[in-house]
């Protein structure tokens, strides 16, 4: 028998370390080669790591949200045979002896425990070997101390087998007495709750509700966290909101879906956007441009790549649009429809996410009536859909319903003036207001 050691591999892309997502084992589980043992993140692609051999997990180096840098140990694994015995990732019989050991050491200094020593021979027991012993019966004064009140907010101290034993059980540990040393709770604390403690959770009435939940923020969410603390920091926001009459525009996608071939996909107010967006920087390239302000320059892009922002179950993702300019309606929609297809599922690759010189926006039916859109750093500007609302517009002798939807729209104020804001998001308004106007060519 031996232990192989499994590092944290080179996934590419030139990166140093990553960020640990998700384990898929625990220690002890029984793995097969080919199982997947965790799943990491670089920048936003996630990768699985699968076991190169069989065997059983005995350690794991790392806790979800840590980065880990590439070549650094990630997981132990108990191999028979003497392949594994003889691997040059065995480790130390000592260092395989003190981990458990250290480990449980953190997690009672962690839970508060006032007799450090006494809580890790007692975890050490209930994770050895079974083996054929005596069940001692416990001190008569242990059974009848009575539970240590415990401060709101304060977290229970419980061993890992009994907070195992809670969590296969569905029973929060904050709402169970303890008994044992600094209000310890014990195997026979739970028991005593399964008992009798549901029915007194589960009472009819009001009452209090004290519970603080920790969630660490890690993987895409952490990603997106660092974006917007960089780009609310270092950008200058201006947003300028304007209001659009998009009937026509409305009338004129109504009648190319019904009349479209088979084989073209559906038109949503995007792509009709994306070309009067493509236009408008013809005549304004450095709205469509990224700012290097270490450097203090400006890279203003001949390609349109337009980011358009997508909420995924995993969080905000930005898929790329490449060359809107060198694609009609029907291409935009298209492209589209994959990218938007793909992030949902998981399924976007690096160049599908990256890349962008502007972004749009849009929270479709959700979109409310303004926004305040945070720009796509390094970008310096991103166009923001708000919901089309039928609104009273008054035609000089009288109102008239109208579908009327605004446009809230923020630029890096460093590189973009107020007048240019207003001037480009003017010239996207006229070419929605006049939809004729986007297929003619200047």
């Amino acid at each position: 028998m031996g232990e192989h050691l499994i590092k944290m591999p080179d996934v590419g892309e030139g990166i140093a370390e990553a960020e640990l997502v998700e384990w898929h084992v625990k220690v002890g589980d029984l793995v097969r080669e080919d199982t997947v043992l965790a799943a990491v993140m670089t920048d936003k692609a996630t990768v699985e790591i699968p076991s190169p051999v069989d065997g059983e997990v005995v350690w794991l180096g790392a806790e979800i949200g840590d980065v880990v840098a590439i070549g650094s140990p990630l997981i132990r694994l108990k191999v028979g045979g003497e392949d594994g015995a003889g691997s040059s990732d065995e480790i130390p019989k000592g260092e395989a002896k003190r981990a458990p050991q250290r480990a449980e050491a953190i997690e009672a200094q962690a839970d508060g425990a006032v007799k450090t020593s006494e809580a890790i021979v007692e975890r050490q027991a209930e994770s050895a070997p079974s083996r054929p012993v005596e069940t001692p019966k416990a001190p008569p004064a242990r059974m009848h101390r009575p539970p240590v009140p415990r401060s709101e907010g304060e977290r229970p101290i419980a061993s890992p087998a009994v907070r195992l034993r809670a969590r296969e059980a569905g029973i929060d540990l904050r709402q169970v007495p303890g008994t044992g040393p600094a209000g310890r709770i014990t195997h026979e604390d739970l028991d005593a709750f399964l008992t009798h403690g549901r029915q007194a959770v589960q009472a009819p009435g009001l009452a209090p509700n004290t519970a603080v939940e920790h969630v660490k923020v890690i993987g895409l969410r952490r990603k997106i966290a660092e974006k917007m603390a960089v780009a609310k920091s270092r950008i200058p926001h201006i947003t300028y909101v304007e209001e659009v009459d998009v009937t026509a525009l409305e009338e004129l996608r109504s009648s190319l879906n019904a009349t479209k071939r088979a084989d073209r996909p559906k038109l949503t107010l995007l792509p009709f956007l994306m070309r009067a967006m493509v236009k408008a920087i013809a005549e304004q390239p450095q709205l469509n441009a990224i700012y290097d302000d270490e450097a203090g320059v400006v890279h203003q892009h001949g390609g349109v790549h337009i980011g358009i922002a997508t909420q995924t179950a995993a969080g905000l993702m930005v898929p790329v649009v490449k060359h809107a300019e060198a694609r009609d309606l029907w291409s935009c929609a298209a492209e589209l429809n994959r990218l938007a297809d793909a992030a949902k599922a998981g399924l976007a690759t690096r160049e599908d996410l990256t890349g962008s010189t502007i972004t749009i926006t849009s929270l479709g039916a959700m979109g409310g009536i303004v926004t305040t859109p945070v720009i796509n750093h390094p970008e310096v500007a991103i166009v923001g859909v708000n919901k089309i609302m039928v609104r009273p517009v008054w035609d000089g002798s009288t109102f008239i319903p109208r579908k009327m939807m605004n446009l809230s729209s923020s630029f890096d104020h460093r590189i973009i003036d107020g007048w240019d804001a207003a001037v480009f998001v003017q010239r996207i308004k006229t070419l929605l207001e006049t939809p004729a106007m986007i297929f003619v060519e200047s």
